[in-house]
């Protein structure tokens, strides 16, 4: 199947859009086939500032209008809590807030931005997408990520090689419950490492500390501005450590 054989088989779609790569093509391809989409964006405390601000920006590029929903997910006790399915429970609160509102806005159908490179089998969230009927056509029609990525880029889309973004909750450890000063913490330490130029990093909660781990061609750089990190980011972490081990694309 082609996405524009889907479109034309599901004309009337809403997008639930996130502002990375595979959302971002998936809003370019259900405004060039379907008869009506618009874009909902769901904002939580997991994200940081960004997500929302390149969401918008693509929404104006492509000329779809672009709801955003707020949500406190930290009232989901399951998801507050962090246990391993916290991302089922959270996907499952933030997909039934935003079909609730597509609904009413006329879109009987949600799609989600799924590729045909993403495992079901180590994203519990995608359980909780199948359960509620949100479908995800990049996925049926078998777009890998380096599809979408080259496509994206023909079509002039800025957001073709933005790395992959996992939510803030990823960098709490599992078990550990969540809270608004830990999301804090860490967004504004991402924060401060964008500002010096990494990319495709995670920073990762370690008792009162943090845990940097960068890709293999920014190791260098990482150790060389790791002093500086640590005396910014003091009041919140009280050190930070470089993995040794370098980070790879497909970790969360």
């Amino acid at each position: 199947m082609t996405m524009q054989e889907f479109f034309i088989q599901n004309s009337t779609a809403a997008v639930a859009f996130s502002g990375g790569v595979d959302s971002a093509w998936l809003l370019h391809e259900a405004r060039t086939w379907a008869r009506r989409t618009a874009a909902y964006f769901v904002r939580t405390p997991f994200q940081p500032d960004f997500e929302l601000e390149d969401a918008r920006d693509i929404a104006r590029r492509l000329d779809v209008p672009l709801t955003v929903l707020a949500f406190d997910v930290l009232s989901v006790p399951q998801a507050a809590a962090n246990p391993p399915d916290r991302c089922y429970h959270c996907k499952r609160a933030l997909f039934t807030r935003l079909m609730e509102a597509a609904g009413a806005d006329g879109f009987p159908l949600v799609l989600d931005g799924c590729n045909a490179s993403d495992d079901a089998s180590d994203r519990p969230g995608m359980a909780a997408l199948a359960e509620l009927g949100v479908r995800s056509p990049l996925r049926e029609c078998g777009l890998t990520k380096g599809d979408i990525r080259a496509a994206a880029r023909k079509a002039g889309l800025p957001v073709w090689n933005k790395p992959s973004y996992a939510c803030l909750a990823t960098r709490i450890p599992t078990g550990t419950a969540i809270t608004r000063d830990l999301l804090a913490r860490v967004a504004r330490g991402e924060a401060a490492l964008m500002a010096r130029g990494f990319s495709d990093f995670r920073l990762r909660l370690r008792g009162d500390g943090a845990l940097l781990q960068v890709r293999e061609e920014q190791m260098d750089m990482a150790r060389e501005a790791l002093p500086a990190l640590g005396e910014l980011l003091r009041e919140d972490f009280a050190s930070i450590t470089l993995d040794s081990a370098p980070r790879y694309a497909r970790e969360t």
